[in-house]
């Protein structure tokens, strides 16, 4: 695997960084990972890598290079700064960030022009908004905080959509699991649900001491079949 970090050019001419994991035997496909609140730091580059290791091309956009380029925050020590960034994000701007990483792995040599987008917390938000526009084929939301606030948009999904949900989650307690169960229903032909019982937010985040390895196995199993599925037999 090969880990360099990129520049992205906006439609505006601003430019932006983003972590770029290629695989040594790549399948053509790629994903887009979408950050938690603590930046595109070492986890989230962990998270890349991990996803190159199976063959796909991995990009993470810093999406908040607006507020502050390169925010490598550590989640024991910096919840507070990164709660602040977090409000500050303009959600849609970052939707079109995220789509530019998409068209940049898009356009490497060897590319099928097939991509998904995989998001943790508050990436996992992103990537349900992702899965309305054109140009992804496949989303994955772990945790994603605040979807519970925007499910009268579940209509406009446009691609397979996973959304992961730990029963334990405190920023989307029960209430708001069961509203978002009850909303995804009609549209079980593109949106799939699966429970974690017993485990909270961030249950994949591995060296954190909320990591559940038998769930975040199980979510990336089901995460990574519906990439190949989406992306590499589609190709």
């Amino acid at each position: 695997m090969a880990a360099s970090m990129v520049s992205l050019r906006t439609d505006a001419g601003s430019s932006f960084g983003a972590y770029l994991a290629k695989p040594d035997r790549p399948n053509d496909a790629g994903v887009v990972i979408l950050q938690e609140i603590f930046g595109v730091n070492a986890n989230m580059r962990s998270v890349a890598d991990a996803w190159a290791s199976v063959g796909f091309t991995a990009i993470v956009p810093d999406l908040f290079w607006r507020q502050q380029p390169g925010v490598e925050l550590d989640p024991a020590t910096d919840r507070e700064r990164a709660t602040e960034l977090m409000r500050g994000l303009n959600s849609d701007l970052a939707v079109q960030d995220a789509l530019l990483a998409a068209a940049y792995v898009c356009s490497l040599h060897g590319a099928n022009g097939k991509v998904g987008a995989v998001g943790y917390c508050l990436g996992g938000k992103l990537a349900y908004l992702l899965s309305m526009q054109a140009g992804i084929d496949f989303a994955a939301s772990y945790y994603g905080v605040g979807i519970q606030g925007a499910l009268d948009q579940m209509g406009a999904v446009r691609c397979p959509l996973l959304l992961h949900l730990a029963e334990e989650d405190q920023l989307c307690p029960p209430e708001a699991q069961a509203a978002i169960e009850r909303a995804a229903t009609p549209h079980s032909n593109r949106v799939e649900v699966m429970r974690y019982p017993g485990v909270g937010h961030a249950f994949a985040r591995r060296g954190s001491p909320v990591f559940d390895q038998q769930s975040a196995e199980r979510a990336d199993t089901a995460t990574r079949e519906l990439l190949r599925t989406h992306l590499v037999g589609a190709s």
